[in-house]
């Protein structure tokens, strides 16, 4: 795994604070008048796909043996192998999209070791067996493939989601690919392969839209350069059967800042013509916030932070490096316009979250899994914020990952299970979904800190707004750990009549949820007190908040 690289943006809450005075004079420092939210029913920004709220669930430590799979025989309450108290929880959220094999995983898989009958599936060596400890389960270090195709296509049948598959370039032929294709989307008894899939109980065809050409191609996917992996790119997507099903393909894009995949990947694909960018649905972009040191290093291990034993500067810290990811979209985006004037491509940021070092696990043995904090909590809403507020770019994210790995929603051993402070915020940020995004201006006194000696700020208050027919929703982020924030809500355009809001905050900033102590962190909802269509609000602090208004 290679290191991801530490940026910092500067806080745009005081442009904010100008314009906003012009329009709606205030003074600055006056109870409730020192923090403002104003909402543009007159600045649409597009319509926030559901599928910026995806998941990602690879054969990783506990994400599907433990996590998702079971087993059929299991006493853990299941359905045909897969957890049921997780396909329950996921039907809450309305979760849209799930991603898998991988990650890394998907460039070492065999698509075909994970169909057929169960018993004669092979064992495999797990792509991250030498990360594997003594502690860790058989089947995390060697994979047993009773968990597939045909069994992930049964678990987003379940919760209501769309499969996104990441197909092998790395070690398979792109055949392989138009096979796995065909096994999944050919009309009942059309070919060889749809009659394998009859057999295995699935008459009628997956009709799978979403796949990614690899994984990480630049790394773990095949060590490629940009030019050379948009090569491969045009040649695994050159003829593949539609069977009437539309094919969404995902490229493998950019860890981090790195313009130069970007601007090299696009200037190759188009060699041929700028016809070839109508083969391509969205560019796939990496970020993980993980480097804590405050600029001692940009080593990969040495710069993690702990998951639990943290400072109020690492909470900070944290939440500067998610909002990174921002400026990450903009650049991207602008790059990608050099060569794609009519932006028909996409971003589709399908690994995000903060990365710790090891030692939080709920389930010894159990890699790359960590405890989610309120402050996981505050990083999504903050990451979910982003991307409501650029619709227009990123048509699809997913979090790194559903279960037992690094911002999960949630976590499950045998037949233990709890919904993480992240998983909460999944559930309040649904109602975004397929909502009309608005700009919404943000004002509010700066957080200053101690950076090691120097100072250092953070934006006041943040978030986004979406409205669908009259019903209005504003989500917001107070990052203070220790203030509360009065803001004014005002919508310009309309006024409110009624609402309701749902908050998720704990008075300590490393509060988590555990097996025998669910409810630690969860959401608490209540009426909104609104007077003649006036709303002053009191947003406490290190929270995440929901307001839910009904529009006159």
């Amino acid at each position: 795994m290679i290191g991801r690289r530490e940026f910092i943006r500067n806080s745009m809450a005081g442009a904010g604070y100008v314009w906003l005075s012009r329009v709606a004079p205030f003074a600055a420092g006056a109870g409730t008048d020192e923090s403002r939210i104003e909402v543009l029913l007159g600045e649409p920004l597009g319509t926030i796909s559901p599928n910026i709220y995806g998941h990602f669930t690879e054969n990783l430590g506990g994400v599907i043996y433990d996590g998702v799979w079971v087993g059929e025989k299991s006493r853990v309450p299941n359905l045909n192998g897969i957890r049921k108290e997780l396909v329950e929880e996921m039907r809450k959220i309305k979760a849209p999209v799930i991603r898998y094999p991988g990650g890394c995983f998907a460039d070492s898989y065999d698509w075909r070791d994970g169909i057929g009958p169960a018993e004669k599936r092979p064992r495999r060596t797990n792509f991250w067996a030498q990360e594997e400890t003594a502690a860790g389960s058989t089947s995390h270090k060697y994979d047993p493939n009773h968990f597939g195709t045909n069994e992930f296509f049964q678990f987003c049948k379940l919760i209501g989601s769309q499969p996104y598959l990441a197909a092998n370039v790395r070690s398979l032929p792109a055949a392989e690919f138009y096979h796995w294709v065909e096994y999944c989307n050919s009309p009942a008894g059309s070919t060889t392969l749809a009659d394998v899939r009859a057999a295995a109980g699935y008459a009628e065809p997956f009709g799978i839209r979403y796949w990614g050409v690899g994984n990480e191609s630049w790394g773990c996917g095949g060590n490629f350069t940009a030019q050379e992996y948009a090569v491969e790119f045009r040649r695994y997507t050159a003829w593949v059967p539609r069977y009437g099903q539309p094919l969404s393909f995902i490229a493998s894009g950019p860890n981090d800042d790195k313009w130069d995949w970007t601007r090299g990947f696009l200037e190759e694909i188009v060699r041929k013509g700028p016809e070839e960018l109508r083969s391509i649905y969205g560019l796939a972009l990496h970020y993980y916030a993980w480097n804590l040191s405050r600029g001692r290093t940009r080593e990969w291990v040495e710069g993690k932070g702990d998951a639990l034993k943290f400072e109020t500067v690492d909470w900070y810290e944290l939440l500067r490096q998610g909002d990174v990811l921002e400026s990450l979209i903009n650049g991207h985006w602008l790059v990608m316009g050099e060569f794609d004037r009519e932006h028909s491509v996409k971003l589709v940021v399908d690994e995000w979250g903060p990365w710790y070092r090891p030692g939080s696990e709920a389930t010894p043995g159990d890699i790359l899994e960590q405890t989610p904090t309120l402050r996981d909590a505050v990083f999504s809403g903050l990451t979910l914020d982003t991307f409501n507020r650029h619709p227009e770019k990123v048509a699809m994210a997913n979090c790194a990952q559903l279960i037992n790995c690094l911002n999960s929603l949630y976590l499950a051993h045998e037949d233990k299970f709890c919904v993480t402070p992240v998983g909460h915020v999944f559930s309040m940020y649904a109602a975004h979904q397929g909502g009309q995004a608005l700009r919404t201006i943000f004002t509010a006194p700066a957080v200053n800190y101690d950076r090691d000696g120097k100072p250092a700020s953070f934006w006041g208050l943040n978030g986004s707004a979406s409205l669908r027919d009259k019903e209005l929703v504003l989500t917001v982020v107070n990052p203070h750990v220790n203030a509360t924030r009065e803001a004014r809500v005002g919508i310009r355009g309309a006024s409110f009549k009624s609402g309701t809001v749902t908050t998720l905050t704990n008075s300590d900033i490393h509060a988590h949820n555990t097996f025998d102590q669910r409810e630690v962190v969860s959401p608490r909802s209540k009426a909104l007190d609104i007077q003649r269509g006036d709303l002053a609000y009191a947003f406490a602090p290190a929270s995440v908040t929901k307001l839910t208004l009904s529009l006159e």
